[in-house]
């Protein structure tokens, strides 16, 4: 079984033999996995009129349980997105009705960002469907595969989370 990136390391090994190529094999191969992951399932949220960010802030609220309610500090950093980018997309969810943003309480510095009614709903309603998308985007391998493939994953990206100096989207 071969794929395009097999193709890229001929050219390169082609164009400069000797070239360590092993990278592109690994790297290459999960860019453009996840490419084709995330065009799935911006093709699911696009079947209900919401943009893949979107979901992902009111999922978000909806795991803090609660009031699914969080600090827009500890939502971008759950959300894994700069504190002004999130300012710019709980915006357009406040005016969507499906988010509130208020003071705490407890300490005016901080705002915190509350799911409302139908942003919860929204939230609940499309999970299981969007766990079937991903389930049927991953379905070219065994359930042992999918084992393996998030275990070596999850080996990459560890230390990519714990350096405090990790670039956000």
């Amino acid at each position: 079984m071969r794929d395009t990136v097999d193709e890229v390391i001929e050219q390169w090994d082609a164009l400069r033999p000797g070239l360590d190529t092993e990278p592109i094999g690994v790297v290459l191969r999960i860019f453009r996995a996840s490419r084709h992951l995330d065009q799935g399932i911006k093709g699911y949220f696009d079947e209900h009129g919401l943009e893949t960010w979107e979901y992902d802030i009111l999922a978000t609220l909806l795991r803090a349980g609660g009031g699914n309610t969080l600090r827009m500090s500890d939502l971008a950093g759950a959300a894994m997105i700069s504190p002004a980018a999130l300012t710019n997309r709980v915006d357009r969810l406040v005016a969507k009705g499906l988010v509130t943003r208020a003071t705490d309480p407890d300490n005016r510095r901080l705002v915190r960002t509350e799911l409302t009614a139908e942003g919860r709903r929204i939230a609940e309603d499309l999970i299981e469907g969007h766990l079937a998308n991903e389930r049927e985007l991953i379905e070219a391998l065994t359930p042992r595969e999918r084992d393996q493939l998030a275990s070596l994953l999850r080996k990459l990206l560890v230390p990519f989370e714990a350096d405090p100096r990790a670039t956000r989207a």
